[in-house]
């Protein structure tokens, strides 16, 4: 038999030609990773590395983009600038501590704070008009917010002290200087701001990934008028009395995605804002099309929060597959007169609450005392609301809804919801509102509460737990109500109340032959129920 040799090559050479196929496309050009060590980052957690790190970003973006890298150590360190196409990286082990001398966040940069135009302190990560960037890794950014939150305290008491005579400190006279218009609000606070922890400014792909983070100043990450960010797998981690320390905070930005986070801080986990009263009008940029998904909230103030800051306008926001376990309120929107803005377009759906500390619905355009007001710019609008497969347990209230009377809340539906709690839904200066398949289960008094509400659906209402000294469902001066699909339980099921009453339908309920299902005050019209 002919034996004929093999075509095929040594493993060995196999094994370097599949190396050198696999080389990625910069082989043999300058490597886009720039450690900062390179650069002279000592990384002991007590010397400054602000000026390396400033090195590695200032070469990396001279070669066109990279990496900045944090091997594993200490970095502390002023504020960081990033620049287009630049990610940072923190591995496992690293720890960016953030410098607790207000100098290294100087000069002062464009902002926004609390939803009005200003120039303030630098944020510990700033970018200003940049695109491509991130940070990301399995590292820990620490922003010894303390010294901070400290200061703030003494410059508001200081500020309330005044009598005139003292003279500014130099962080007031500086801030002053720079925003020649603050006055009011900012002055009571003694002129004194602290900036959030990241902050991209006017920025377009922006992602933010796997970290940690820990104290900020105020806000932790707060994206003003960018496109296209997205925030995922990130755990924050604020003390429960620390001042405004906010989770995520996107701020008139687009196309937002939120998802796989961990969030438990001294404020609100995740707020959705758009501006400040005429500042925000003046700017009107909305915030929209936002997701959240697959988060978990815990201690914080509210678990997603719409406002109050909201004058640009708010809208196309989807939030699902959350856990919110001991926040103070669950879903929250809140405004007031003088805002503007409209928030609209909101679904909420497969939510688990519980041990919420107030109530897991709160709807509120009263969130400061006000006057009536003829409807104009100044005038707050709340629209399509939708709530679904929302399981609570634990809670002061169900929920509250509450419009103005020169602009109610408008088509608000909950379905498929699930409530225990003290007291129900109470609800007044709405029209368009609807309950589906919801179940309230309360310890004293109705499960729903209306009053000066137009056009109201209640189909497949029930509790668990009926009280015989209260009805089920307890209508004021409603104006148009259709009943359907509940069944009667011990005691009364509907109380009927106040002379603006009218054209309220009960039909195709099963209340069997309870005389008492159904209570009709005096002041109500004969004409104002009809049941079938």
């Amino acid at each position: 038999m002919r034996l004929t040799r093999s075509k095929t090559p040594p493993v060995s050479v196999l094994v370097v030609a599949i190396a050198v196929a696999g080389l990625p496309c910069w082989a043999g050009q300058a490597v886009p990773f720039h450690s900062v060590k390179e650069y002279g980052a000592v990384g002991n957690g007590t010397t400054k590395d602000t000026e390396a790190i400033r090195k590695a970003i200032s070469a990396t973006a001279g070669a066109g983009g990279g990496t900045v890298y944090f091997p594993a150590g200490q970095y502390l360190t002023g504020s960081i600038h990033l620049q287009s196409n630049i990610t940072l990286h923190l591995d496992a082990g690293a720890v960016l501590k953030f410098s607790q001398d207000f100098n290294d966040y100087l000069p002062m940069v464009k902002s926004r704070w609390e939803g009005v135009e200003c120039t303030n302190f630098s944020p510990p990560i700033y970018a200003y008009r940049a695109e491509n960037i991130a940070i990301v890794g399995r590292g820990l950014i620490d922003g010894q917010g303390k010294t901070w939150w400290d200061y703030m305290r003494q410059a508001r008491s200081a500020a309330a002290k005044r009598n005139g005579t003292e003279a500014p400190s130099k962080w007031a006279k500086l801030f002053a200087e720079n925003n020649p218009a603050a006055g009011g609000r900012w002055e009571a606070g003694g002129n004194f701001l602290r900036p959030p922890m990241i902050q991209p400014f006017e920025c377009r792909n922006v992602r933010i990934e796997g970290i940690s983070l820990q104290d900020p100043p105020f806000w932790t990450i707060s994206p003003v008028y960018c496109d296209n960010v997205t925030v995922t797998g990130i755990s924050i981690k604020n003390p429960g009395d620390s001042p405004n320390t906010d989770g995520i905070n996107p701020d008139s930005c687009r196309n937002v995605h939120i998802s796989d986070c961990h969030i438990s801080v001294g404020d609100d986990c995740i707020t959705i804002k758009s501006g400040r009263d005429e500042d925000g009008r003046r700017v009107g940029r909305p915030c929209e099309n936002i997701t959240v998904t697959n988060c978990t909230m815990l201690d914080g103030h509210g678990g997603v929060v719409i406002g109050s800051e909201m004058s640009g306008g708010v809208r196309k926001i989807a939030i699902s597959n959350c856990i919110f376990d001991g926040t103070e309120r669950g879903i929250r929107i809140k405004t007031t007169r003088g805002r503007g803005g409209v928030i609209e377009d909101i679904r909420v759906s497969n939510i688990v609450m519980s041990n919420i500390k107030r109530t897991p619905f709160d709807l509120n355009m009263f969130y400061s005392k006000s006057a009536a007001e003829p409807v104009s710019e100044r005038t707050p609008v709340l629209r399509n609301l939708h709530f679904s497969d929302i399981t609570v347990r634990g809670a002061p209230a169900a929920g509250y809804i509450l419009g103005l009377d020169e602009m109610p809340v408008e088509n608000v539906t909950f379905s498929n919801i699930a409530i225990d709690a003290q007291t129900g839904f109470s609800c007044s200066n709405a029209k368009l509102l609807a309950f589906r398949d919801v179940r309230v289960d309360t310890k004293k008094g109705p499960a729903l509460l209306c009053e000066k509400v137009e056009s109201l659906e209640i189909d497949g209402l029930r509790t668990l737990a009926p009280h015989s000294d209260s009805a089920l469902v307890d209508l004021k001066d409603v104006a148009g109500a259709y009943i359907h699909g509940c069944r009667t339980t011990p005691g009364v099921f509907l109380q009927l109340r106040g002379q603006s009453s009218r054209n309220i339908v009960l039909q195709a309920n099963e209340f069997g032959k309870a005389a008492s299902a159904v209570k009709v005050d005096e002041a109500v019209s004969a004409s104002a129920l009809v049941q079938n």
